[in-house]
């Protein structure tokens, strides 16, 4: 009984996963297995998101950046000032930890700064917030966002015009996010709980982490081979080897899966003709429609293979993270988060959750037109 319930909640942890297995076995009995299913994988995506995330959990085990964030909470006295800080980390975290880790990291300090306070009246706002925060904060960088990642190595995308592509939506959504904020009420922010001892850095391997986290970020931007980074894992091993195990690979998996599944789909005549034709009319908008219905990451992987319109593409699975719970990994992160606390109203967190969510992508989806329309 036990064994079977582990099971089921393996699968339902890993839902896009397997999903995306299913995707990719229904698309081989179409396209038989053959040479060419080698190629459809990007090795260079891969190996760079395996080092992003094996130095980042590294760093998450020494607490660097719990430590980092409540000193940075710890200066802000009131419900609006830590709110917002709490937004702004995030939003700056996922831009250089990914959206998913930014929210795995932050989320939790999030949850000690309100239920600490007796400020857990804000719990929703703030979750909801910081979930916006990590989709839209990680859009600047090409490693911010898993699909950053893969479309800067596919459609090998100059990092100057990546950066000019996104700077008009990152700095919207900053606005929004400002806005929302604001209108919180300065309320006193009084500790209630246990006082938590000081944690102290750790910092030799601060420093050898932080220096790996750089090497990784030059491999992202082509500077050294992307091979090079796999001399990451005997420094981990000796340092922290805990962290080989904490890698998710699953989503490697769910890439490699979703790599063979729109492969695939591009060799199949009636599907690539139908989707060329569907993207090229409008790459922005179902792109964006896409990311609603099978996720941001998997929109850009399959929607690649049917276009060269790469800022339109960029921007529209970006944007696309936020509107329905299924339109981004991190927005089943921050639902799996809130659900598990005590008291949790999820009935009232998916209301606002959509509401929210929905108002940012139409102003964010007008602002990619405008963006495309005038820079481009």
């Amino acid at each position: 009984m036990q064994t079977n319930v582990k099971i089921k909640r393996f699968v339902l942890g890993n839902i896009v996963t397997f999903i995306a297995l299913l995707a990719a076995t229904v698309t081989c009995f179409f396209v038989k297995p053959d040479s060419q299913y080698l190629s459809y994988i990007d090795f260079r995506t891969i190996t760079c998101l395996f080092c992003m995330m094996l130095v980042i959990a590294a760093l998450r085990n020494i607490r660097f950046f719990r430590i980092l964030a409540k000193k940075i909470v710890s200066i802000f006295k009131n419900t609006r000032s830590a709110i917002i800080a709490l937004v702004i980390i995030t939003y700056i975290g996922s831009m250089l930890i990914a959206n998913d880790m930014a929210l795995i990291t932050f989320l939790p300090l999030g949850y000690l700064v309100l239920s600490e306070t007796d400020k857990s009246g804000y719990m929703i706002f703030t979750f909801i917030m910081q979930n916006i925060a990590a989709n839209l904060g990680g859009m600047l960088t090409p490693f911010g966002n898993p699909q950053n990642l893969f479309l800067y190595n596919y459609f090998h995308i100059p990092t100057g015009e990546f950066f000019t592509i996104m700077a008009i939506p990152f700095a919207v959504s900053f606005i929004l996010l400002a806005i929302c904020c604001i209108f919180i009420k300065k309320e006193p922010l009084i500790e209630h709980g246990v006082p938590t001892p000081e944690v102290k850095l750790d910092k030799p391997r601060t420093i050898i982490y932080l220096t790996l986290f750089a090497y990784a970020i030059i491999i992202v931007f082509r500077v050294v081979p992307y091979w090079t980074g796999l001399f990451m894992i005997p420094i981990i091993f000796i340092f922290d080897r805990k962290a080989l195990f904490q890698v998710d690979y699953m989503l490697l998996l769910t890439f490699v899966f979703f790599f063979i599944f729109a492969g695939n789909m591009a060799r199949i005549p009636v599907i690539k003709e139908a989707l060329s034709t569907l993207v090229n009319k409008n790459t922005l908008l179902t792109g964006v429609i896409s990311c609603q219905i099978i996720s941001n990451v998997p929109s850009s992987i399959l929607l690649s293979a049917f276009t060269t319109d790469y800022r339109a593409l960029l921007i529209a699975v970006n944007i696309g993270g936020c509107g329905t719970l299924v339109s981004s990994l991190a927005s089943l992160i921050t639902f799996r988060h809130y659900s598990a606390l005590a008291n949790a109203r999820k009935g009232k967190y998916l209301l606002w959750f959509h509401i929210a969510n929905f108002g940012f992508l139409i102003i964010l989806t007008i602002t990619g037109f405008i963006t495309l329309r005038f820079l481009f």
